[in-house]
Parts: C-alpha cells; structure tokens; sequence
C-alpha cells in the first residue's frame, strides 16, 4: 500500500522521549530503562513516509540530549525534521510507563517543556505555500495558552491549495485545568476531522456519526472511529461505513494515528471513501500487529488486493502475526 506523488504533508504537534522499564519488578527497584519517543502528530508523519508520503513533522525540542534524541528517531523514518524549533532555554518533555500487572499508569513531565513553549512564531515553520495538508491533534491545543493562540490563529487563517486535519485525540489529565470546549470550536474550523466515538462521547457528549455532524457542521470531511467495529465518513452529504479488519491485537496503542496516516494519504491520493476508509484499518492493522508505534507497513501483496476487494472479501479476512 504505497501512496507515492502525494506529498507536502506537515504534522505540527508535540513529541517527547519516553521511558518503560527494561526489567520486571517494582518501579522503584528499577535500574535499567528503554528509551523511545511518543508524540501522536510524529508518529502520523512517521506512518506516511512509510506509505511513500513526503511528510514533514514541526514541533520544539530543547537542546538536550533527549532532543536530539527525538530528532534523530523521527528523521530515521525519512520524515523532514529541519523545521523544529531548538529551544535553548527549555528541556524536551518526558514521560515514564510504570509497567505494574495492574495496569501501565503514565507519569508526565512536560510543564516547561519546549513544545509547551510554541507560539504564533512556529505558524512561518510550517512553510504554507509548499504544504498540502497540515495535520494537527487536540493535545496541543491542553499543553499552554501560547499553543491554543497558535492552533486558533493556525485554523482561522485564509488557506490556499491546503487542508488542514484535525484528530481529537482525548487526554483528560491534560485538560484537568482547562476549558475543554474549545476543542468543538477548534474542530469546527477544520476540513478533515478524525475522532473515536468513545472519546467524542466524554468531550461532545455524543458518539453517534449522525449527531456529531450537527454539532460539527464545518469540516468537508468527518471520520468517526468505532473501534474494533469500524469507521464512518461523513462527507458531501452522505455517509460510508467500513467495518475494521480482523487482527491479532499485540499492542493497541498507536492504531489510531496509524489509521490517520492511511486515511489521509489515501485521501491525498484522491481515492474513494471506501479505499480511503481501508487504507486507514489496515495501517491501524499493522500498528495492532506490533509492539512498536510505527512498525513495518503490510506487504502490498496483502493491502492491494484488499484495499478494493468486495465486502465479503473484505470482512472474512483476518490478520494475524
């Protein structure tokens, strides 16, 4: 599944340096620790320059070891990072998975961060008049008032010859001290607009394709995740429906910017809803079939024929590892 000669794609958002235990035991027993990164609007720049896309991610990093870090993984994906901000005054955020059998809670330490510090002045970095599409998420609208400024200042400007997508991605603690709805207002200016039914129903109050529309009447183009049942879009007056593959789920985080990345670059690509909808699971189908947040995309030889394969095709078939 290769979406080549459609690039010009700009993913503007946060991205941190994770940290999991390397070995069982109590949290505070341990002593060796894997290092990875975690930002949602990377890892969608990331998944495109696996399918073939020209993808640029923006974002700010300090000038510390663990930005370079988080420049030097993203860049080995091919994505553009030249346009990242190095601020020599704040650290690149940080967060820690405490692996417990009672579940995986997550420690932030991002107040202060370099990417909380974005403002206006990151708008030029996005280079407008080269860009397709800019792809933004609900997370760093939560992160300062400087990045609310710039994400409304972002989707009120005039656009010429780009869209801009907007994914909901809900993260209650970050919102804790905040005024949530703005997110409607934020999504409302959008023309591409990707939410989980379960998330739209905590901020929205409902998860119901029909009623969000009428609560988001502006994007062209609204994308409503069902989960393991399926995806619908609502677009130009109609809906499509297409349910969600089969798989052996290793590891469901990362599926949803897995499945923005599809989408989108299918949607580049000027394809049918169908396709378009397809092309989403089953990159959200190769991020449930790993441990990592961006893995290897499917063979082509697996995702061509299904990509336009009749419904019952499409809905016997199954994904396993």
């Amino acid at each position: 599944m290769r979406f080549e000669h459609v690039g010009g794609v700009v993913c503007l958002g946060e991205t941190m340096v994770m940290m999991v235990p390397a070995e069982p035991g109590p949290v505070h027993l341990v002593r060796t620790w894997h290092r990875a990164i975690g930002g949602a609007e990377s890892n969608v720049a990331c998944h495109l320059t696996r399918l073939g896309v020209g993808a640029a991610w923006v974002g700010a990093v300090g000038d510390d070891s663990f930005g370079l870090a988080v420049l030097d993984t993203i860049g080995g994906f091919g994505v553009d990072v030249s346009r990242v901000r190095v601020d020599p005054a704040r650290p690149t955020g940080l967060y820690v998975k405490e692996a417990s059998p009672h579940g995986s809670p997550v420690r932030y330490y991002r107040q202060g961060s370099a990417a909380s510090g974005m403002g206006l002045e990151m708008i030029d970095r996005l280079d407008l008049r080269e860009v397709k599409l800019v792809h933004v998420s609900g997370i760093t609208a939560a992160l300062s008032d400087s990045c609310l400024a710039m994400m409304r200042e972002l989707l009120r400007r005039p656009r010429h010859g780009f869209k801009i997508s907007f994914d909901l991605n809900w993260r209650p603690a970050l919102w804790a001290d905040r005024d949530p709805r703005v997110l409607r207002e934020l999504a409302d200016l959008a023309d591409i607009v990707l939410a989980g039914s379960d998330e739209a129903e905590l901020v929205w109050g409902t998860g119901d394709p029909a009623r969000l529309r009428m609560l988001l009447p502006g994007p062209a183009s609204l994308v409503v995740k069902h989960g393991a049942d399926g995806a619908t879009l609502l677009e130009g007056g109609s809906t499509h429906f297409e349910p969600a593959l089969k798989v052996e789920v290793v590891e469901p985080v990362g599926a949803g910017d897995a499945f923005a990345a599809g989408f989108l670059a299918a949607t580049l690509a000027g394809e049918t809803p169908s396709v378009r909808l397809r092309a989403g699971h089953l990159q959200a189908a190769a991020a449930l079939l790993t441990a990592e947040d961006v893995g290897d995309p499917l063979p082509d030889d697996v995702t061509d024929p299904l990509l336009r394969a009749d419904p019952r095709t499409w809905a016997s078939a199954r994904l396993e590892v």
